[in-house]
């Protein structure tokens, strides 16, 4: 056994986080937080690893998660508890997104109480409805954590093993130029990830837009851009009907985001019609070869294990220029050169396990288990294993040879 130094006893732990005696105690009985060690004399000894693991299990009592959610998640989530840094970026992220709701629920109510204030005492009861919807349709706190983890995970493979050290997101925002005096818009921003990572970038004469269909996560974009924000307009938008004028803007983005659209169609027409005579839209995607690699081995362990989303093959490098031709006479398909070469299992393992196929209701127990051994022993035999990355985007043109379509 490691020396006792390294290690807590209950009262130190207790001591150390302001935790009590009978909540570890429980903790420990209840499979949520068990020490890594007992001594000679059977005294509960907890290692560094375990006071990151109680950091994660207090943080998502806070976002409002129930005991047995956070046992369930703690069994599932794979990141290495010594990742600590990566845990409390990832943390901060949510509680960042749960204030920027809680701002925007506030602003609902605020909106409310104006109202009532114009009209006397009475009460106008639609502005109440929609101060309810607003509260009840952003956050499932406990799908949001999820959904976070389940990012940095695959997110941590591509930055650990990618060929190209340029980044997708630094590549592709160097493809929209530095011409000056540009109005350009953003359909599905996320958190604004293509903007903050190239702020050193971002022309100082440019007018920029970005929409999201989610509320909360406009204002997690506007969060995370922080003293950069003010650069920025940020709007409620649909792509499939956006808010704008013809002829408005002079680059459009389409950051993987309409393979999720509804109806591609409409929003192709709608992105067409807001660009002005010259503008470029730009559309990014994946080809059905991304990441084929890891869908058979998968597969050729266990056929019934699904890990890529198959929403990607309504607009992918094969068949987008179709889409975007109903309405852009001039397409360029531009590809970002990469791939992967794995030598390590436990990152590749919790890629698999964050997609939101069924990978990771399958592979569980013993199933994981003979998974890690096969998997071993692939990467045994080749050295490393190859990973084909193959994403790019559409660069489509609105010229005068566009009308009539």
């Amino acid at each position: 056994m490691p020396e006792e130094h390294h290690y807590f006893t209950t009262g130190q732990l207790a001591k150390r986080t302001g935790m009590t005696l009978r909540t570890l105690r429980y903790y420990d009985k209840i499979g949520l937080l068990k020490p890594s060690e007992h001594n000679h004399a059977s005294v509960r000894l907890y290692s560094k690893e375990d006071v990151a693991r109680l950091h994660k299990i207090q943080m998502l009592k806070y976002i409002g998660l129930s005991l047995a959610e956070i046992r369930q998640y703690i069994q599932d989530d794979t990141t290495p508890e010594q990742d600590l840094g990566s845990s409390l970026k990832m943390q901060k992220e949510i509680i960042q997104s749960q204030i920027a709701h809680l701002q925007y629920v506030s602003k609902a109510i605020e909106e409310a109480l104006g109202k009532v204030d114009e009209q006397g005492q009475q009460v106008d009861w639609e502005g109440v409805a929609d101060v309810m919807r607003t509260i009840h349709k952003e956050k499932d706190w406990s799908e949001q954590y999820h959904n976070a983890v389940r990012l940095q995970a695959r997110m941590r493979l591509y930055d650990q093993f990618s060929s190209n050290k340029t980044g997708w997101h630094r590549w592709f925002f160097e493809h929209l130029g530095s011409l000056p005096h540009l109005k350009v818009l953003e359909l599905g921003c996320g958190d604004a990830a293509l903007w903050r990572r190239n702020t050193d970038l971002i022309p100082e004469t440019w007018s920029i837009t970005l929409t999201d269909l989610s509320a909360g996560m406009l204002e997690q974009a506007r969060m995370s851009l922080g003293a950069h924000s003010g650069r920025f307009k940020f709007l409620l938008a649909d792509a499939q009907e956006i808010p704008f004028h013809d002829n408005e803007f002079d680059i459009v983005i389409a950051n993987h985001m309409l393979y999720h659209v509804l109806d591609m169609n409409r929003a192709v027409s709608e992105m067409h019609r807001v660009l002005k005579t010259g503008g470029c839209l730009y559309a990014s995607t994946m080809s059905t070869s991304h990441l084929q690699e890891i869908e058979q081995l998968t597969q050729a362990f266990d056929p019934h294990i699904q890990v890529l989303d198959p929403v990607m093959e309504r607009f992918q490098l094969d068949n987008g220029r179709d889409t975007l031709q109903a309405k852009f006479t001039v397409i360029e398909q531009i590809r970002f050169e990469d791939y992967m070469l794995i030598d390590e299992v436990q990152p590749l393992i919790q890629y698999i396990t964050s997609t939101p196929m069924n990978a990771r209701k399958v592979l569980v127990g013993t199933k994981l288990d003979h998974f890690t051994t096969y998997l071993k022993g692939k990467i045994a035999e080749q050295g490393s294993l190859y990973i084909t990355k193959d994403t790019g985007f559409f660069l489509a043109r609105k010229t005068d040879e566009d009308k009539g379509r």
